[in-house]
């Protein structure tokens, strides 16, 4: 009866209105890094795709840790939402930005140690690691802006404008896109080319956050105050940050040993790993759409105080997002070999990720619960239940089952990324449906 009581329900439009373009413009995403691959692929030998693999690989490590700043800021601003609180939003906005910069700035600094850190972890061939240092070197002062990007895009999701974060994913990568084809095939940059185009993209992308960003609060009516958050807020956004920053340092330690472990088991390994992990990044992006939106409702609801529309916007996001799961894997299941085929010519690459595709088929159904339940946990900003879960996860989901079939090589490594997916979905159930019966999905 509850089942039919979700599928009558009239949550369905709003959530699907709000995670519509976030779907639409995250499977842009994906479709950058099957256009770098494509570009990078098609060149003459396979260690100009394994070095951008590596380089990129590095980079979206370096900023997908910075991913708490978007998602404290999208709890903080969904629960400000609710409870119609304009000074908490300005006040987590500031915080996020300082923090952000901060970030950015450090990253510079390190980063020529972060390339010795990456040479001594993946131990690369020469051409390999050449390739990856140049890319690296350049697309990292795109920091800042990206940085930066990451709190205004979580703002305007607190705030429910899910066409704010669309039009600046969809233009950067738009950019980025022209700018790659121009620089790599028309200017024959190579590597560099590729390294310049997703710079110019981040700050072009900055400028039009800004704006987007300025115009509505126009809208809503608001005027833009410099508040200081008060030192109990500070702590809080601090500690929140903290959590959020172990889990996605965590998270992106699993898919970072995919690529510095496939490295060490040849150019042809790394560069398959480098085609796949674009099937999955495809799904994670299309189940984020999901996941903000819910990230956004979930928190308003929690600012409202409100559990019965709490727990509907969660039963129904887990809904559409079994359906985009199924989805998916029936795309990869007819469509896998050809995907491939578009993504590299070079026959011996293309050779060794057709042996791991059945692995890309199952991941959608299974990983499709740990990306909804982040962000239900994102949007009632309960962060030390998201780093638990992923440490429980990496530890016994995914380092263990390595560790235990190393001797299998690749397939060892797909294998422990299919049970650490399923692992995280497993025990965030676990852990919201134990604050349901207690009572403590408000508090």
């Amino acid at each position: 009866m509850k089942l039919f009581h979700y599928l009558r329900t009239p949550y369905h439009i709003p959530l699907l209105t709000l995670a519509a373009p976030m779907i639409l413009s995250n499977i842009s995403v994906p479709l950058l890094g099957l256009v770098d691959t494509a570009v990078i692929g098609h060149l003459s030998h396979a260690h100009y795709l394994a070095g951008i693999a590596l380089g990129s690989g590095s980079i979206a490590l370096l900023f997908w840790l910075a991913s708490f700043l978007r998602m404290s800021t999208t709890g903080e601003i969904a629960q400000a939402y609710g409870e119609k609180n304009q000074a908490r939003s300005y006040q987590s906005l500031l915080a996020s930005m300082a923090i952000a910069l901060l970030f950015a700035m450090s990253l510079i600094g390190l980063s020529p140690f972060l390339l010795e850190v990456i040479e001594r972890l993946a131990n690369p061939s020469s051409d390999v690691m050449e390739q990856a240092s140049l890319y690296f070197s350049i697309r990292i002062y795109s920091a800042p802006a990206a940085m930066m990007n990451l709190v205004l895009l979580g703002f305007m999701l607190g705030l429910q404008y899910g066409k704010g974060p669309f039009y600046i994913v969809l233009f950067t990568n738009l950019v980025n896109i022209v700018l790659d084809l121009l620089f790599v095939i028309g200017f024959e940059w190579g590597v560099a080319g590729a390294a310049w185009a997703s710079v110019i993209a981040d700050y072009s992308a900055l400028a039009l956050a800004v704006w987007l960003t300025s115009s509505l609060l126009k809208k809503k009516g608001w005027i833009f105050l410099w508040l200081r958050p008060s030192r109990q807020h500070l702590i809080h956004l601090l500690t929140l940050n903290k959590d959020i920053f172990i889990r996605s340092l965590v998270l992106q330690l699993c898919f970072s040993f995919m690529t510095f472990y496939g490295a060490r088991l040849g150019d042809n390994t790394l560069a398959a790993n480098a085609v796949l992990l674009n099937f999955l990044m495809l799904v994670s992006f299309a189940m984020d759409g999901i996941a903000y939106a819910v990230e956004a409702k979930v928190g308003q609801a929690k600012g409202e105080k409100d559990t019965e529309k709490l727990k509907s916007w969660v039963a129904v996001s887990v809904l559409w997002g079994g359906v985009f799961a199924i989805l998916y894997c029936f795309v990869f299941a007819v469509f896998g070999p050809a995907i491939i085929g578009m993504l590299t010519s070079i026959p011996s690459v293309v050779e060794t990720a057709l042996v791991y595709l059945p692995w890309l088929i199952v991941l959608p159904l299974i990983a499709m619960n740990c990306f909804l339940f982040d962000g239900v946990f994102v949007g009632l900003t309960r962060a030390r239940e998201m780093r638990n879960s992923m440490i429980f996860s990496a530890l016994f989901g995914f380092f263990l089952p390595v560790y235990l079939l190393l001797d299998h090589g690749n397939h060892a490594l797909w294998l422990a990324m299919t049970c650490f997916m399923a692992l995280r979905g497993i025990t965030l159930i676990y852990r919201y449906r134990k604050l349901d019966v207690q009572n403590a999905l408000l508090k």
